[in-house]
Parts: C-alpha cells; sequence; structure tokens
C-alpha cells in the first residue's frame, strides 16, 4: 500500500531518542519503525487496518453500483434520498 499520509505529534526529547535508538537498533526507518508500532496496537486493540482497507473498498463497489450524485445544485442534499431511490428503480430494470 503506498504511503501517502503524514501525520505528526509533539513528544518529549526522551521518547524521541529512544524511538530513534531502536529504529537504528532494529535496521529501520523511524517511519517503519513507528508504523510497525502503530500496526501492533491497532491489532492488539481490535481494530484491524483490513476493516478499513475493507471498508473502502464496499464503498467503492456500492459507488460504482449505485454511482454517485453530483452537479452545481447546493439543495441537491435535500433530494438526495430520493435521487438515490430513482437511480437504484433505474440500476435494477
Amino acid at each position: 500500500m503506498a504511503k501517502n499520509e503524514v501525520y505528526s505529534w509533539r513528544l518529549t526529547r526522551d521518547l524521541k531518542v529512544a524511538l530513534e535508538e531502536a529504529a537504528r537498533r532494529d535496521g529501520v526507518s523511524l517511519s517503519a519503525l513507528l508504523e510497525r508500532i502503530a500496526s501492533a496496537w491497532l491489532a492488539g486493540n481490535g481494530t484491524a487496518i483490513e476493516d478499513a482497507v475493507e471498508q473502502e473498498r464496499l464503498h467503492q463497489q456500492a459507488a460504482k453500483w449505485i454511482g454517485t450524485v453530483s452537479g452545481a445544485d447546493p439543495e441537491r442534499s435535500t433530494r438526495a434520498r430520493s435521487q438515490v431511490r430513482k437511480r437504484l428503480r433505474k440500476r435494477a430494470r
């Protein structure tokens, strides 16, 4: 999976030094170490990255089947339900 997101946060100098030393000891970049740590934490807390990937895949498939509502009408959200139902009926034929 391509890495295209950036996240930053503040931490203590001691923690930064410890992370850099751990990355050096493991022979990986700090970024790779942080990704490994975050992935392990998510997996251990019942939130697998695969769930998010699967949800995105399902959303993309649904958008292909249902289509998307587009246009320059600022009031279209008030009619979204009827527009989606209309498209579903049209596709079911």
